[in-house]
């Protein structure tokens, strides 16, 4: 027995302004679509529940295609730093949390963001210490590619002004040689190594709230990469079944295998898209930069804004293609993080030489900083380009002064892209954005910041279509996974996975999309989340 849902607006995606009357569905599975009078005729014995839409507008579910699922959990219960608009915002949360907790338990804290700044001077251990000298403090930033921390902290994980910079990190140093309290990219992980231990309760916790955040923004599903970061991998792969699992908490979960995990992940007999229809294994997850926000991400040039950098390679060449031929061994593609052009250069040499099996493709994450003639190279490679629309709103203007004028011309080039026939995918990065996708459907058919008044519109010629900025989070997140068969359309055999908005994006202005219009979630044929 089966659902009719009706009486709305269906877009099935499947081409720009495809509709249909009514969708019928089955134990999970879009059955049939098309006039409501057919689906009435023809499934009559079979329609045990009617849900009348009552003129809201449905589409195939959007899925975020990279994310950090547990991560997004743990800012909804940590200190949020994300909105902050000043260092004295930060140090007075600070003071208020160090009121709150037991004298030496860990603060932490998330999303800092020095560009929100009027004054845009990145916080020191000094000025942690001043408000917090008896708990050891630690900050992410916004792009999680460097964290501030206090004394206590550092004394807690033995960081000292003798220890060295670990391979593919910085620990950061003044002008006279003492440690600031800023790690860098892979030097995180010396913190990191110092934190209590992580419960699964506290995983378990982090994940469900996620989940049900993510329903609420119209979210069926993500990519997610977490396997690597609390305390072990089969922890935190428990914490997915069981949540996602066995509670019933619906969401579509690709699970990216970070490559420091890939051996606990291989040894327990796991496979490229193993799993279950909820939680399944996507591909092996690589990091070859760090973020244009702390001047980690690997450009071909200079930063403009400092010229004694170009940036930071978190692996050899040598190691790199030793990761990619290891992958290829364990029949994955890869999903490799690559901000700055010559990080993406030097990946486009790894895929090259280790080519992924037919049939299979990998993915490059992000894509910001890229060269007329690498666009040219990956034309015909099997490779899906991840990327985050909501980095524009983001990182303009002030990445241009970090790049370079001179070296814009193919940077943040969403339509350029497509143009060229190159598959791309929709996702967010949460917690370094704002989870919702509509924020960054928004971003890509305006390329403007909803929180500037002159809503200065950047690289206009850049801008996606309405239909080509909501495909990214259907077809591109489906196909960026494999799953171009089942899911992204609403077709018939595709998953009943619905997003359901009370307003058409496609009819009006598109500031209605920072309104809050999901009206209804639904995964599987079940009605996660209802307005």
């Amino acid at each position: 027995m089966g659902t009719l849902w009706y009486n709305g607006t269906i877009y099935t995606m499947e081409q720009e302004g495809s509709i249909v009357e009514a969708v019928f569905t089955e134990k999970g599975t879009i059955v049939d679509s098309g006039e409501l009078t057919f689906l009435e005729g023809n499934h009559n014995s079979s329609i045990e529940r009617r849900v009348d839409l009552k003129g809201a507008v449905m589409f195939p579910g959007f899925v975020d295609s990279h994310m950090h699922l547990i991560g997004h959990g743990e800012t909804l219960t940590r200190l949020d730093l994300a909105n902050m608009m000043s260092k004295q915002e930060v140090l007075d949360a600070i003071k208020i949390k160090v009121s709150e907790v037991e004298r030496g338990s860990w603060i932490i804290g998330e999303g800092w963001n020095e560009n929100l700044w009027e004054n845009p001077v990145v916080l020191t251990k000094e000025e942690l210490d001043q408000v917090a000298p008896n708990h050891p403090v630690l900050l992410k930033r916004v792009c999680r590619h460097a964290m501030v921390v206090n004394s206590l902290a550092l004394e807690n994980a033995n960081i000292n002004t003798s220890t060295p910079n670990p391979l593919g990190g910085l620990i950061e140093k003044d002008n006279e040689g003492s440690l600031n309290g800023l790690l860098k990219d892979k030097a995180q992980d010396l913190m990191v190594e110092a934190l209590p231990e992580i419960s699964s309760e506290y995983i378990e916790k982090a994940l469900a709230s996620a989940v049900e955040d993510c329903w609420k923004y119209g979210l069926v599903g993500g990519h997610t990469e977490d396997l690597s970061y609390y305390g072990n991998f089969h922890k935190t792969y428990q914490a997915f079944q069981k949540i996602i699992g066995e509670s019933g908490k619906k969401f579509r979960a690709h699970l990216l295998v970070h490559h420091e995990v890939i051996e606990d992940w291989k040894e327990d007999g796991h496979h490229f898209l193993g799993g279950t229809d909820f939680v399944e294994f996507g591909a092996m997850k690589i990091f070859a930069d760090g973020a244009l926000g702390g001047r980690t991400a690997l450009l071909s040039h200079p930063y403009a804004d400092d010229s004694t950098t170009n940036g930071m390679a978190i692996h050899s060449d040598e190691k790199l293609f030793e990761l990619v031929e290891k992958a290829r061994l364990y029949g994955m593609p890869i999903a490799v993080h690559t901000i700055g052009d010559l990080a993406f250069e030097k990946m486009l040499h790894a895929v090259t030489k280790f080519p992924t099996e037919e049939g299979r493709r990998d993915r490059f994450i992000h894509a910001q900083i890229l060269r007329a003639e690498l666009i040219e190279k990956i034309k015909n490679l099997p490779l899906v380009l991840d990327i985050q629309p909501r980095f524009v709103p983001s990182d303009f203007p002030w990445v241009t002064d970090r790049i370079g004028n001179e070296n814009m011309d193919w940077n943040y080039a969403w339509k350029t892209l497509l143009g060229e026939g190159i598959h791309c995918a929709g996702g967010s990065d949460a917690p370094i954005e704002p989870i919702n996708p509509l924020l960054g459907i928004h971003a890509a058919v305006t390329r403007t910041n909803p929180l500037d008044p002159k809503r200065v519109v950047y690289n206009p010629d850049q801008r996606l279509s309405m239909y080509e900025a909501i495909s990214l989070f259907t077809k591109g997140s489906a196909f960026a996974c494999h799953h171009e068969h089942d899911r992204g359309l609403i077709k018939k055999g595709f998953d009943a996975d619905f997003t359901i908005l009370e307003e058409d994006p496609f009819k009006g202005e598109p500031d209605k999309l920072l309104e809050p219009l999901v009206k209804m979630t639904v995964v599987d044929d079940t009605i996660v989340y209802e307005k």
